[in-house]
């Protein structure tokens, strides 16, 4: 299996990978925001383990998508997800968009955990914040949410949001103010909120 070297550098640049003695687990790197989501009285710490799997099938996700993998990235959506987004229209609304995941410069931003959050299904969720910046001075934002039912069990992605942001929308490497606020990602504390 051929895999993208730009995607698998900028993927390395956003993780750290632990010694092999530690059971190599990957985690995001040190400056990636991190946040709990958890109901009142609830307290929770991502494990290593949770860690590695959420990333892992963000990375997978990603990566089939800038390879243009329809198959791949379809699959690995949850089933009620599929239901509500039939494979065709899926793949026809990513193809209206060809630059979207196109460079392969993703760098996540924020990981969000909420463990089993209301009106949700049960289980632990991960919400992924990334940027892409291309060469040509455009870049993607938007965000990936990752579910796991059960401990053991393998995450799915649950929900995804991405956009595209020219190059005359962008000052000094930024998204315009006006801009900012219709884009479906986070971009760091000091940006998303400095309007």
């Amino acid at each position: 299996m051929a895999i993208d070297r730009r995607l698998m550098g900028c993927i390395a640049a956003a993780l750290i990978w632990t010694p092999a003695a530690l059971a190599a687990p990957s985690l995001l790197a040190p400056g990636v925001e991190r946040e709990v989501v958890a109901g009142d009285g609830v307290t929770f710490a991502p494990t290593a383990v949770d860690e590695e799997g959420a990333i892992d099938r963000f990375a997978a996700y990603t990566m089939a998508l800038a390879k243009r993998d329809y198959d791949a990235a379809y699959a690995m959506l949850r089933l009620s997800f599929q239901a509500s987004n039939p494979r065709l229209e899926w793949e026809m609304n990513l193809r209206k968009r060809p630059a979207l995941w196109a460079d392969g410069q993703i760098r996540v931003i924020r990981a969000s955990w909420y463990p089993d959050p209301a009106g949700q299904p049960a289980g632990l969720y991960a919400a992924f914040d990334f940027r892409g910046d291309r060469k040509d001075g455009t870049m993607d934002c938007g965000y990936v949410v990752v579910h796991r039912s059960a401990p053991g069990s393998d995450f799915t992605v649950v929900r995804t949001d991405a956009s595209e942001v020219p190059p005359d929308l962008i000052e000094d490497g930024v998204p315009k103010a006006d801009v900012l606020r219709q884009l479906p990602c986070y971009l760091g504390k000091g940006i998303a909120t400095d309007f």
